[in-house]
């Protein structure tokens, strides 16, 4: 075992996160909580990772739970802590990980918001005067891609039927099919789109990359413009995963049209589903 002081051991797992190239998200995420962690055992006068016991971490969430974090938090913030001790074991900082004796707090994951088709028309009529909005929302409804790769989209992953979908974090590369009102919207977008050597597809007036959190901002005020309440961006994809489950659309095909590593993920949806279809593997409109 090599010595290794918890500040210390704090700073080098972020620069193993971004040399595992994960999301910036998650290397933020990650990060604040493991500095809460850290803070709070400096206060317990604990400075070697290796002094740290279970009751230690236990007494840290302890905390973060009175001080409002739900249990869904905490739970990742478990999570959160036992990715730091897997790279703490791997360079063999510790022999021994506390932070598998913490059990995870119970809590019901809350049904996903899916927009019934008055909600989403609203949503596409609230931003039909913008082109590249009208777009980005058409693309989020009509693929299920995430917000992410819709982000990443270069020019040349847009193909006659198709769209192409880098690979995204740890999700892999894929193809989703595009249909009459993605390539619409779509078209219409690149018609008045700056002419800029930038190659990803939705751009600033400036030229600039659309980024993720400018993109979300957008469709949140969207959102609001078209009165649809407790929405988020996400909602989107629940939306069209639901659309197609009622439809009859196969599960192993949305699976991979969605990205989902795991049949049971797609297989979720099924329970906020009423009067599925007969099955099917053509995808429709929404």
């Amino acid at each position: 075992m090599k010595p290794i002081k918890l500040r210390n051991a704090h700073q080098e797992f972020s620069k193993f996160l971004k040399e595992k190239n994960h999301s910036n998200s998650t290397v933020v995420a990650y990060g604040k909580d493991i500095d809460q962690l850290v803070t709070f055992l400096e206060e317990l006068q604990k400075s070697q990772v290796h002094e740290v016991t279970k009751e230690d971490i236990e007494a840290f969430l302890a905390k973060m739970s009175k001080k409002g974090y739900t249990p869904k938090s905490i739970s990742r913030k478990i999570n959160s802590t036992r990715t730091f001790y897997r790279f703490l074991k791997i360079n063999e900082y510790v022999t021994d990980d506390p932070s598998l004796l913490v059990a995870h707090p119970t809590y019901q994951l809350a049904p996903p918001r899916i927009l019934n088709p008055t909600e989403y028309r609203a949503l596409r009529d609230a931003a039909r005067n913008d082109m590249r909005m009208y777009a980005v929302i058409e693309l989020l409804l009509q693929t299920g891609i995430r917000i992410g790769e819709l982000a990443s989209l270069r020019l040349s992953d847009i193909k006659a039927e198709t769209l192409r979908v880098a690979p995204f974090e740890k999700h892999e590369e894929r193809t989703v099919p595009l249909n009459r009102r993605a390539k619409e919207a779509l078209n219409n977008y690149l018609k008045i789109r700056p002419n800029v050597t930038e190659d990803t597809v939705f751009i600033t007036k400036s030229g600039k990359p659309f980024l993720i959190r400018n993109i979300r901002t957008a469709i949140e005020r969207y959102f609001r413009l078209a009165e649809i309440k407790d929405a988020k961006v996400n909602d989107l994809r629940h939306t069209f995963v639901a659309h197609h489950l009622k439809h009859g659309v196969s599960l192993v095909v949305l699976s991979k049209v969605l990205g989902h590593k795991r049949l049971s993920t797609t297989e979720r949806y099924l329970q906020y589903v009423s009067d599925r279809g007969k099955e099917s593997s053509i995808l429709t409109e929404l």
